[in-house]
């Protein structure tokens, strides 16, 4: 059975959640509180899915509609990263009817982002399941979305490049131009991070791939390379440090991935199944 990738713990993803519903809520539920005044009624919604695709977010359900009633019972009909054909009944919620009124369009907005990433993801790590190349994300999300955007691009099957600043050292054209060159980079972040932090450096040319590997970095990223030359840096490097992590990224798309993948490139990084990807339609309606 295949392990799902973790959601970020509850303390760091109910307050997100609160957040969020305060945000839709304002000053309170107009329509549901003038409809339901007094009322203690329960409700039982049907989530269904209107497109085909990976369905993700389903743990979100329950917590979204708990933080306006405790009491509120999911039951889920397929798997957390499950690919479901269209019309499929995925899950229902029982529960307080003002709950499932005002918490609807949060907790649909959420599966569906998360559940179109998946998606989208799915299909460009299926085009390359039979290579050693992996799958990666990139730190191109949506601001206050990122541990949930990224956990839904490893349900799809991708790798999580790093979450932040701190995760890793990686050493961009901007601080090579600010350091004078990649060597000195190199060294200060070396003399300045502490251990065991790995050291990547992105390269656009022959050249850079040289200095990179000789002032002894740990991850070589090859970026917008044209493929010919993405070979010849692959090979170079193997031969002379077959240790060094390579990864290539920039302009990866469904047309060119496999071929930068069969390259030998440990790793391909994309934004894509983040930034291009559209939201998989659902409803959820009252039974």
């Amino acid at each position: 059975m295949k392990v799902l990738p973790p959601l970020p713990p509850a303390i760091a993803l109910d307050p997100l959640l609160q957040q969020w519903l305060l945000e839709d809520l304002g000053r309170g539920d107009r329509t549901t509180d003038a409809i339901l005044v007094g009322s203690a009624a329960i409700g039982l919604a049907e989530l269904r899915l209107k497109q085909t695709g990976v369905v993700a977010g389903l743990p979100l359900l329950e917590r979204v509609f708990q933080r306006l009633d405790p009491h509120v019972a999911v039951k889920c009909f397929v798997r957390e990263g499950e690919a479901v054909d269209a019309g499929a009944t995925v899950a229902t919620i029982e529960g307080s009817l003002a709950a499932l009124l005002t918490g609807e369009r949060v907790a649909l907005n959420l599966v569906m982002r998360l559940s179109g990433i998946a998606t989208l993801t799915r299909r460009y790590a299926e085009a390359i399941e039979d290579l050693p190349a992996q799958l990666v994300d990139t730190r191109k999300t949506t601001p206050g979305l990122r541990s949930l955007e990224k956990y839904a691009t490893a349900l799809g099957g991708a790798r999580n490049h790093r979450f932040g600043l701190d995760d890793a050292v990686m050493i961009k054209d901007n601080h090579i131009a600010a350091a004078g060159g990649i060597a000195i980079a190199i060294q200060r972040v070396r003399q300045m991070s502490p251990f065991p932090l790995a050291i990547e450096v992105e390269t656009e040319t022959f050249a850079q791939v040289m200095e990179a590997v000789t002032h002894g970095a740990d991850i070589i990223m090859l970026d917008n390379m044209p493929v010919e030359q993405m070979k010849e840096a692959v090979e170079w490097i193997r031969a002379k440090n077959p240790l060094i992590k390579i990864e290539a990224s920039g302009n990866v798309t469904l047309h060119n991935l496999r071929q930068i993948a069969q390259t030998g490139v440990d790793f391909v990084s994309t934004s894509a199944p983040i930034t291009q990807a559209t939201w998989l339609d659902f409803s959820l309606r009252m039974v």
